[in-house]
């Protein structure tokens, strides 16, 4: 069965090819050859320049290495760390989702309204016959 493409968003594609970027210029500030980073990192030198890039079909896994090679694989631990849009999805769903107490009513608990339709259990109207 052949493999179906969907091409990112326009908006993915430029933040994948930012990352390649900064990947890149990493390597570069630790002085390391496309050589010797793909080597240490166990891909191809075509893949490095994939990755670098920023094409959207490089394996997550291949990102983690390309970090830990580079001194940066903590830095993943930070995306999505504080998810504060999550956060608040979350508390309207619980809110939502949270029910209302029994015999809760939007009337007042005390109200007269109907006493006089209903006699009071065990009270007689009169005498029967």
């Amino acid at each position: 069965m052949a493999r179906t493409f969907q091409r990112p968003f326009p908006s993915v594609t430029k933040q994948a090819q930012e990352l390649g970027e900064r990947m890149r210029l990493a390597r570069l500030r630790r002085k390391l050859s496309t050589v010797m980073f793909a080597e240490r990192m166990g891909i191809s030198r075509e893949t490095l320049r994939r990755l670098e890039a920023g094409d959207p079909n490089i394996a997550l896994g291949t990102y983690m290495r390309a970090l830990r090679v580079l001194g940066l694989d903590k830095d993943i631990d930070t995306i999505a760390s504080d998810d504060a849009l999550g956060r608040k999805l979350q508390d309207v769903a619980a809110l939502a989702a949270t029910p209302r107490p029994r015999g809760s009513t939007s009337r007042p608990a005390n109200t007269t309204k109907g006493a006089k339709d209903h006699p009071p259990p065990g009270k007689d109207d009169g005498p029967k016959a």
